[in-house]
């Protein structure tokens, strides 16, 4: 089986790293390898970009800066971990990728979409995900969850607005790229969740 780039997309607190786990153990269970990975992150390198893009401790980054951090990170995780493992054969669950970009430095931070598509471009070369996983839900309910786990980071103490752009975008690029979205109302009960990611699944290995 060749190998498959799925992302898993959405706000804060919309339940990603529990998607992902739920994913990786059903598909596990069918036979098939597969790679967990996160970004910003996945490399020593990505992983120390990551913490100085969300400490509240650490310099904060212009909004410049921050899109050409992102990409950094993502240049890496890309040569080091993912093309690797797709060209194994394994199937990479990532934890964001580019369309998140797209929604938090683009929606959010209101940089050009036309300047990340060249950044894409020249990072990514023709490498995007086969399936984008898009847990949406209103940023205030999700707002509520990122803080019952504890303390903020940078991004998660922004303000309300921010992530009411931020959704926007997502499901804007949803809408954009039908064929590759899937997009998963988050706002369920977990049950619910975890069954429309299986009714995925099921269409992964009917396209297989």
């Amino acid at each position: 089986m060749t190998g498959r780039f799925i992302t898993i997309e959405g706000g804060e607190g919309a339940g990603k790293s529990t998607a992902q786990t739920f994913l990786a153990e059903k598909l596990t269970g069918q036979g098939v390898s597969v790679l967990q990975t996160r970004e910003p992150g996945g490399t020593p390198l990505a992983e120390a970009i990551r913490r100085n893009l969300l400490s509240i401790d650490e310099e904060a980054p212009v909004e410049m800066a921050e899109l050409l951090l992102v990409f950094a990170a993502r240049a890496q995780h890309l040569s080091k971990v993912i093309e690797p493992a797709l060209n194994r054969g394994q199937w990479v669950l990532c934890d964001r990728f580019t369309d998140a970009t797209y929604a938090y430095q683009g929606a959010g931070r209101g940089l050009s979409a036309q300047l990340i598509g060249k950044l894409e471009a020249l990072v990514q070369g023709n490498r995007r995900p086969d399936t984008v996983i898009l847990l949406d839900m209103p940023p205030e309910i999700g707002l509520v969850r990122a803080r019952a786990r504890g303390a903020l980071d940078r991004f998660e103490q922004e303000e309300q607005a921010f992530f009411e752009r931020v959704r926007q975008g997502y499901l804007e690029r949803a809408e954009a790229f039908p064929d590759r979205y899937v997009v998963v109302d988050a706002a369920q009960d977990l049950s619910d969740v975890q069954q429309s990611l299986e009714a995925v699944m099921t269409r992964w290995f009917a396209d297989a």
